[in-house]
């Protein structure tokens, strides 16, 4: 039931390396780390969310400088990186040491498409100290870490009085050493299911794509509760797994899922 395949190696979509750019004096003397971080999302009741991102932060803590990485920027739809798509912002060297925060700066290029219509995303102070996320982790040289940011578009997303929206980043981050994943395919394919796993307060949501595979990723340790929910048009109960166990650093595959059986 469970596949020893590490979860770095299950991204379904893949954009190229780039380089780090930071300043020669932020380099600290204990060494050089390896660090990748890649995007993806927790699904959210929109018809696109696109967000424009520009540059990642590293923020250390003991006085040394903040690091500006030189990554894959560009404009991305979040409710197309589930079913275990994401994107690959960042992989190379950085400076070894104790980082408090990864900071996503967006550019203004940021929309929301609903019902069929684009509106303009505001983004406050997205563009000058960027989107924060906690993580509180030591790089230690010679190792490589990889974190995967997880963005839940369903309680980011905040409407206005105005109509408009506003952008309230709600990220998990993860790393693939710390934490496992879920995987399996629906059967029969027709419409998009929604696949939830919880436990206790963690809960953890993705979308299968359109071949009925699903991916979980950033699943700590535990035994969950796993919903499946297809789209209401199709008139098919909501069907749940219990005790479903993830182990860390593998993926637990729960093989094919009958929504009819």
């Amino acid at each position: 039931m469970k596949s020893l395949l590490k979860i770095s190696l299950i991204a379904l979509l893949i954009v190229g390396f780039t380089a780090c750019s930071s300043d020669d004096d932020a380099t600290n003397n204990d060494g050089i780390a390896k660090l990748s971080l890649r995007l993806t999302d927790a699904p959210g009741d929109y018809d696109a969310v696109f967000i424009d991102v520009q540059e990642v932060v590293i923020k250390y803590n003991g006085g040394q400088d903040d690091v500006t990485l030189g990554i894959n920027a560009g404009i991305y739809d979040l409710l197309e990186l589930t079913a275990g798509v994401n994107v690959l912002l960042f992989n190379d060297e950085v400076p070894a040491g104790n980082i408090s925060q990864i900071r996503l700066v967006l550019g203004d290029q940021n929309t929301i498409v609903v019902d069929g219509q684009p509106l303009p995303l505001d983004t406050p102070s997205s563009q000058q100290s960027g989107l924060k996320i906690q993580v509180n982790e030591n790089l230690e040289p010679g190792i490589l870490y990889e974190f995967m940011l997880d963005f839940d578009v369903d309680k980011s997303i905040v409407a206005q009085g105005n109509g408009g929206y506003s952008l309230k980043p709600v990220i998990r981050a993860t790393t693939a050493a710390e934490s496992g994943a879920i995987s399996g395919t629906i059967i029969p394919v027709g419409g998009l299911v929604m696949v939830t796993a919880t436990n206790g307060p963690i809960e953890i949501s993705s979308y299968t794509n359109l071949a009925g595979e699903f991916l979980l990723s950033g699943v700590p340790d535990g035994t969950y509760t796993v919903a499946f929910q297809a789209d209401l048009g199709l008139g098919i109960p909501p069907l749940v797994v219990e005790n479903v166990t993830v182990v860390q650093g593998e993926v637990t595959a729960m093989g094919e899922i009958d929504l009819e059986p």
